[in-house]
């Protein structure tokens, strides 16, 4: 029966399998290392280990012991989004009947998508949402408007200036001990005999991926247990983490054109959270389906927000603003937590904040792993109501610091940032200051504080900075140091 109404859509099940070529050249099924034929993962996808750490993400329950470690190859745990964000702090619902508080976002990457849908489902089950429950909204974006990783492809002057930086990179370590050590190691692998270097091909980037993986997924995808060595792996990690991110260290440009735009996102969240402006989720998703707007899938005053990125993402975020020092390249299912605080009043008329007023907080969450990244946030709610038009940014959420007028600077009094970087909290340089972060603990940042530093470093106009400065050095004449 040939079907006329496409209003509505019916779900076709099917198994892919992979095929390549065989020793005739003729195509074959391609074989896991057991010679399984289905379930097979393409480069880059995520694996079944990778669906279970990401899946017990959100769960109530920890990342089981035997997969969980901080060492790069494995995966980072012990973080629930579920235990402590509903059984614990009773922020979140137990049973929801909608997503409509609700923002989800994945990069282009089928891997970070599938990783956002294994942590959702993690945190809300099919037990914690109702019958009725709607498709949530995962949103995405083209390749050319994606900022929630480092845009090389679609930005001219960050790949110009990652490519100055990992040039310097190479020229600094090829020759040297710590690699002639690793050739030692590894290099009679190498393709037609080659010698191991930043720049070689395979990368040492590259050798360190396949490394990590393999490491993560047991003993049948092994490599030689030469690339396992201690002292190598702790020398290709240390050369790869200069390599990808001491730019955003030194240069206050390659902040702006790596990752400026998506800090500067994480910064309007949390302005539209004290400022109770309730377009956050409408700008973002939109409502219902072929139409924009509040109600059914329209997600507006976001309490909660999980984005699938990568591990330069993380790395990224936490070097621009100073927190990345002395850390390892992140490991897999890696996450980071931005907090909002904000200072509850008692009867007593003392102040009280931090982790003991949570009932009063609003607190926005940011989650990343990667190989399999996470981005999650809490938002508090709005009050306002929005008509169903699209409406403009208004307010004082998309402008920096200095253009704030007196009044709109004091709405930031008594909030404070907390960056967790795998559930580890972190501190930033500038937020050391006297004034500049709670009484006791220099992890509270305050917001005009985190704003300021934020500010430094978000453009204006992303695209537009992506293509200027083309012609001039890619080097700062001086060090731009992060976090200040």
């Amino acid at each position: 029966m040939t079907r006329t109404d496409w209003s509505q859509w019916d779900n076709l099940q099917w198994r892919r399998r992979l095929e390549t070529f065989g020793d005739d050249d003729g195509p074959v099924v391609a074989r896991g290392p057991k010679g399984e034929i289905d379930g097979v993962c393409n480069l880059g996808e995520l694996t079944d280990k990778g669906r279970e750490t990401t899946l017990a993400l959100g769960q109530r329950y920890t990342i089981p012991e035997n997969i969980k470690s901080r060492e790069p190859a494995k995966f980072a745990g012990r973080f629930s989004l579920r235990h402590l964000y509903v059984d614990q702090l009773g922020f979140m619902p137990s049973l929801i009947a909608n997503a409509d508080t609700i923002y989800l976002r994945a990069t282009p990457m089928p891997r970070a998508l599938e990783s956002v849908q294994q942590s959702f489902w993690g945190m809300y089950p099919p037990t914690a949402r109702t019958a009725s429950f709607p498709p949530p909204t995962i949103t995405t974006r083209t390749s050319a408007d994606e900022t929630l990783f480092p845009n090389e492809g679609s930005c001219r002057r960050f790949a110009q200036l990652s490519s100055a930086f990992a040039q310097r990179a190479a020229d600094r370590w090829n020759n040297t001990s710590e690699m002639d050590f690793l050739n030692t190691l590894i290099s009679k692998w190498m393709p037609a005999g080659g010698r191991v270097a930043v720049d070689s091909h395979p990368r040492l980037s590259g050798i360190m991926d396949t490394v990590n993986s393999t490491l993560a997924h047991g003993p049948e995808t092994l490599l030689p247990p030469e690339f396992y060595h201690h002292r190598g792996r702790e020398i290709i990690d240390k050369i790869g983490v200069e390599e990808w991110f001491s730019g955003y260290k030194e240069s206050n440009e390659y902040r702006k054109v790596g990752i400026g735009s998506l800090v500067g996102d994480i910064v309007s969240k949390l302005m539209y959270s004290v400022e109770g402006n309730g377009n956050d989720g409408l700008l973002e998703v939109g409502g219902r389906d072929g139409d924009l707007g509040k109600g059914g899938r329209g997600e507006t005053d976001i309490r909660f927000s999980m984005s699938g990125c990568h591990d330069t993402t993380l790395a990224a975020i936490l070097s621009s603003l100073g927190a990345f020092e002395g850390e390892k390249w992140p490991p897999y299912t890696s996450h980071i937590a931005v907090e909002l605080f904000r200072e509850k009043i008692h009867s007593s008329g003392k102040l009280t904040s931090g982790r003991t007023s949570f009932d009063e907080n609003k607190t926005v969450e940011t989650i990343k792993s990667q190989k399999q990244s996470l981005w999650s946030s809490i938002f508090g709610t709005a009050k306002e109501k929005l008509s169903r038009s699209i409406p403009a940014p208004e307010g004082m959420v998309r402008r920096t610091m200095d253009e704030l007028k007196a009044e709109e600077k004091e709405k930031l009094d008594g909030y404070y940032v907390r960056i967790r970087y795998n559930d580890r909290p972190m501190t930033i340089p500038g937020c050391k200051l006297p004034g500049k972060h709670l009484e006791g603990d220099e992890t509270f940042c305050t917001l005009e504080a985190f704003k300021r530093i934020a500010d430094k470093f978000t453009p204006e106009h992303w695209k537009k900075s992506c293509v200027s400065n083309l012609d001039s050095p890619a080097f700062p004449k001086v060090m731009e140091e992060a976090g200040y």
